[in-house]
């Protein structure tokens, strides 16, 4: 029994529900603020997009979930409808430096565009501060934070947890529906659902 319900965290794999993973920042309330390095560079804060809406995705090249989402370019379709809004799109790579996984700026950049991928940016937080700060578990794992500063979304991309690239056209996409419902001036209407995926990388994965 015991072996089985460690296998998942083994494999790098969780699902981010329940008590047990509560996100330290709250649906409802302030986003917490943050300054990171992009790919580039360039040094990004979350103050710099005031009064825009935010989505923040958390991402791992390395990760089959994640693959899921580039591979059949839902991931890409749901940047380009969002920043066509104007919303800002902003990955983030929480991948410790020590892990296997890790990629470098240059890295993270070339692969970002090998997927044709179209975040506002792309941004490292090897030390995690960022991925810790919004409790992020897994890869994808997704908020959106309004104009406000307040977080508004936190869960999954979707309501279909596999692997596989072929549950993307069945499956519902949460964050096109949460900004939908912004768009429409109405409260969103499932602010927070479950995150799939592989375990962020942390120092301590």
């Amino acid at each position: 029994m015991t072996s089985k319900i460690l296998a998942p965290f083994m494999l790098g794999l969780a699902v981010a529900a329940g008590a047990a993973f509560a996100a330290p920042a709250a649906v409802g309330q302030a986003a917490p603020t943050f300054s990171a390095s992009d790919a580039s560079g360039k040094r990004v804060s979350l103050a710099d997009y005031k009064g825009k809406t935010v989505v923040l995705e958390w991402v791992n090249p390395e990760c089959p979930y994640v693959r899921k989402h580039y591979d059949s370019a839902n991931m890409q379709a749901t940047q380009k409808a969002a920043t066509a809004k104007d919303v800002v799109w902003l990955s983030v790579n929480s991948t410790h430096p020590s892990h296997a996984d890790h990629k470098t700026p240059a890295e993270m950049a070339a692969w970002t565009q090998a997927q044709r991928a179209a975040p506002t940016a792309t941004l490292l937080d090897g030390d995690g501060k960022i991925g810790r700060a919004y409790g992020a578990r897994t890869t994808p794992h997704l908020y959106v934070v309004d104009g406000r500063g307040t977080l508004v979304y936190a869960g999954g991309i979707d309501d279909k947890p596999s692997a596989n690239p072929a549950d993307v056209k069945a499956a519902k996409n949460h964050v096109n529906a949460a900004l939908a419902d912004m768009a429409a001036g109405r409260a969103v209407a499932q602010p927070v659902t479950r995150a799939y995926g592989c375990s962020v990388k942390y120092g301590d994965s």
